[in-house]
């Protein structure tokens, strides 16, 4: 009887031994798994640092700009910012054919030309790898509230692109003095686009960029 209960007792710690080890063991896999579950969404979160994200910044004096500007956003999912003069131009203001219009005396006198803006602070301007900036042509050159906007903000780290609404003057050298005020980003050859672009003049130019 004795001898009964004695196996009876071995047979009971062996179990509890057994079981007890496939416990241990079955808790250790399910650490390693969230161990390496976590190490993933580690990698995962640093993996590049672009986001891919683009911004279209325009100024629009007459409309003609901002259809562009939303015509391209549309079709590249774009995100867009307007520059809007906190003393918006008048069509006399837009009269380059008078002397004594605001433009007129602006393009004369270039100390006139630092047009402040509502507001110069894009949110998120951050995430953006990519901006295209959009305007007039005054003159030859990009119109003065662009570059209010340029020299106001940073674009290290980003590719930027200048395109420009003209019934008849092409893009000059406008992208490159938009350059040259904005010191930093690295800045590609810019497109011009007439007034009221056709759709193939829009998807070319995606093209071009993409």
């Amino acid at each position: 009887m004795k001898r009964k209960n004695i196996i009876f007792i071995v047979i009971l710690i062996l179990a509890v031994i057994i079981i007890g080890g496939f416990w241990f063991i079955n808790r250790d896999n399910s650490s390693n798994n969230n161990n390496s579950t976590t190490d993933e969404n580690i990698t995962d979160d640093n993996i590049g640092s672009g986001t891919g994200k683009t911004l279209i910044v325009y100024y629009s004096a007459t409309g003609n700009t901002r259809g562009v500007a939303e015509r391209l956003a549309e079709n590249l999912n774009a995100d867009t910012f307007e520059i809007v003069p906190s003393n918006p131009y008048t069509d006399e203001d837009l009269d380059w054919t008078d002397d004594n219009s605001r433009v007129s005396r602006e393009y004369n006198d270039e100390s006139l030309r630092d047009v402040e803006l509502e507001n110069t602070t894009v949110p998120n301007f951050d995430t953006y790898d990519t901006v295209l900036i959009g305007y007039p042509i005054w003159w030859g050159i990009a119109a003065w509230p662009v570059s209010s906007f340029v020299e106001a903000n940073d674009f290290t780290g980003k590719t930027v692109i200048p395109f420009c609404t003209s019934s008849s003057s092409g893009l000059g050298n406008s992208g490159d003095l938009l350059e040259d005020k904005a010191g930093t980003g690295t800045w590609q050859e810019g497109h011009r686009f007439s007034s009221n672009p056709s759709d193939d003049d829009i998807t070319d130019f995606i093209d071009s960029i993409r």
